[in-house]
């Protein structure tokens, strides 16, 4: 079956998990199956778990991954939902999570994630609000705050008060009605098209996508699977610094408050360590091969062998 969505850094995500002598990888947002396949081929001595909500990646992926059908297990659902039943039950030595979206699903006019579609839906499976809901129910305060803190709009409150006056006549049911409206009000900065901050906000919002990540942080602080390999895939300054943080807090060996004369603690409360201090990013190969692949940053943790 021919590659249909190209997996971000993919030889730096087989490269980590080279060395795993057995054991399970849960790959957390398994999509199109790209980084599961390429780990698979790679290594004969590790299974994976995959989790994904979108139906149509998962149909997809059971069919990609007919060649490794012994080694490989496909769980749907949200992976903050099902990530801790998951470390209960399997000998866990990586967890994998790449956070974009896929190009099949930004392309797919009918999913609403497209500038240039008739709809607004942008939800990775078909529960919960949409992008509609967002934008036609939304008060203006709060699409004032997505719009600022996810979209990093500078825009952000004349963009929201456009958006609620033109709803005022009639909804805004389509991607090309949205990005049109990004056009008129952001100001436009190099290549990247205007519209694609205010796509980003109004997804993240739709998909709880940072409350995802948080969670999953959470129940991998809470399980601190032995000797685990954790590899974080981000696209925006906000995922990025939610898991810098976390990795440099579970690094840390001293948990003494700032303001203590001397340690208490006795430095030795470290959950593992920090692979990479700096993130990993594309190549200008990659980036040349795969433009959407610019954004994305690699963040890389173990967790300790013992408790």
């Amino acid at each position: 079956m021919s590659e249909i969505h190209i997996p971000v850094l993919k030889d730096e995500i087989v490269e980590f998990f080279s060395d795993m002598e057995g054991g399970v990888i849960v790959d957390a947002t398994l999509g199109y199956a790209g980084h599961t396949s390429a780990i698979l081929s790679s290594n004969e001595k590790v299974a994976i778990v995959g989790i994904d909500r979108d139906k149509t990646a998962i149909e997809y992926s059971r069919k990609k991954l007919l060649p490794f059908k012994n080694r490989v297990e496909i769980v749907e659902g949200r992976f903050s939902q099902k990530i801790a039943d998951l470390l209960d039950r399997f000998d866990v030595k990586g967890v994998l999570a790449d956070l974009g979206v896929s190009s099949l699903q930004l392309d797919d006019r009918s999913r609403g994630f497209s500038f240039e579609s008739d709809t607004l839906d942008m939800r990775m499976d078909s529960q919960g609000i949409s992008a509609y809901d967002v934008v036609n129910g939304y008060p203006l305060e709060e699409l004032i705050r997505i719009f600022k803190e996810y979209g990093e709009i500078k825009e952000a409150k004349k963009l929201a008060e456009k958006i609620v006056l033109r709803r005022s006549k009639a909804p805004i049911v389509s991607g090309k009605e949205l990005s049109s409206l990004a056009a008129e009000t952001i100001f436009k900065r190099g290549k990247t098209n205007p519209a694609t901050k205010l796509f980003q906000a109004i997804r993240i919002e739709v998909n709880q996508e940072l409350k995802e990540l948080e969670t999953l942080l959470d129940i991998l602080e809470d399980k601190r699977p032995l000797g685990a390999k954790i590899a974080i895939i981000t696209f925006h300054s906000l995922e990025d610094r939610i898991v810098k943080e976390r990795f440099k807090k579970w690094s840390r060996e001293c948990i003494c408050p700032p303001e203590a004369l001397r340690c208490v603690c006795q430095k030795n409360n470290s959950l593992g360590k920090r692979i990479t201090k700096k993130p990993i990013v594309p190549s200008a190969k990659e980036i040349e091969l795969n433009p959407r692949s610019r954004s994305a940053k690699l963040r890389l943790f173990q967790f300790k062998e013992g408790k």
